[in-house]
């Protein structure tokens, strides 16, 4: 039996023992209030313990329940992450096992191919640890502020996934502004929000599968500097729009769990968010209808520019 499995029927036996207790609480009480009916004071005292132990009980059971799940979610957040950290290091190490022992025997050209796989490895080894060490930095937001310009931002954003991802222009690309558009600028910690924007290109391309295409827009909307990332990926099911950017939390369902990650990339994305004053929301027209994903910040008032 899974780990899941096992406290799936935790769960479930606690909600019925709650039931059952509740139901035998009732039972007395009724019992108790037919036989005690002409006492009036003992009635009066009976009837608030009672209503005090089912509340007990019922948000003892909620606060059990919440607990497992989170257990839950934690060791699949460890699972995860072991993954993505062995995977590349063991990966790197096997090819350089066998640049040291065909050392005279492999080509230039092999030689390079090696390299780039190394350094691919090696870029996302780093990226696995960079989002670990963001959450663990989420309780504490970056003091510094310095006025950003979201679009150059989201344009450095698209190159450097672009080269990470081996993807062409045409999967993924920064829509130009109107003739009449404003730069988006904010207040903001230029790491904290590139880290933001990062982990929904990622996310995009993770989603999307074989048939990448992921579109940025970077504009000024209103009072509000607006990251909007859209792509034609594995969409979302009704409710879940809300629940993705909870810490560790996975869609679930048969293709999206085949994807590996962390669970942290959009928490960090609403995480930033809040701390810079804005909101982060996603939107889809259904299961393998595609995304579009919403950074929001207050943009620098007119006045300041």
């Amino acid at each position: 039996m899974s780990v899941s499995t096992g406290r799936g029927g935790a769960i479930a036996f606690f909600v019925i023992f709650c039931v059952c207790l509740v139901a035998l609480a009732v039972a007395l009480n009724v019992g108790w209030i037919v036989q005690n009916r002409r006492q009036a004071v003992m009635l009066l005292f009976g009837v608030p313990v009672f209503l005090a132990i089912i509340t007990g009980l019922i948000l003892n059971t909620i606060f059990l329940v919440r607990e497992i799940r989170r257990n839950d979610q934690q060791d699949a957040f460890l699972n995860a992450v072991t993954h993505e950290l062995k995977t590349p290091v063991t990966s790197i190490r096997l090819h350089l096992e066998t640049l040291k022992a065909h050392e005279n025997s492999i080509s230039e050209a092999k030689r390079r191919e090696f390299y780039d796989v190394m350094l691919d490895d090696s870029d996302r080894l780093m990226q696995t640890i960079e989002q670990v060490l963001r959450t663990g930095q989420v309780g504490r937001p970056s003091t510094h502020r310095e006025r950003v310009n979201l679009r150059a931002l989201a344009d450095e954003c698209v190159v450097l996934t672009r080269t990470r991802r081996h993807l062409t222009e045409a999967q993924m690309r920064l829509l130009p502004l109107g003739p009449d558009d404003r730069q988006p600028e904010v207040m903001g910690d230029p790491t904290e929000l590139r880290g933001a924007i990062l982990n929904l290109l990622d996310n995009a391309v993770k989603y999307s599968g074989d048939d990448v295409h992921v579109e940025v827009y970077a504009v000024l909307v209103g009072d509000w500097s607006v990251i909007r990332v859209s792509d034609r990926g594995a969409g979302l099911a009704a409710g879940e729009a809300q629940r993705i950017f909870k810490r560790f939390y996975r869609t679930p369902g048969s293709l999206t769990q085949r994807i590996k990650g962390t669970g942290l990339g959009l928490f960090i994305v609403y995480s930033t968010a809040k701390h810079h004053g804005g909101r982060a929301y996603a939107e889809s027209a259904g299961v393998g209808r595609g995304s579009v994903f919403t950074l929001e910040l207050p943009a620098v008032p007119a006045t300041s520019q």
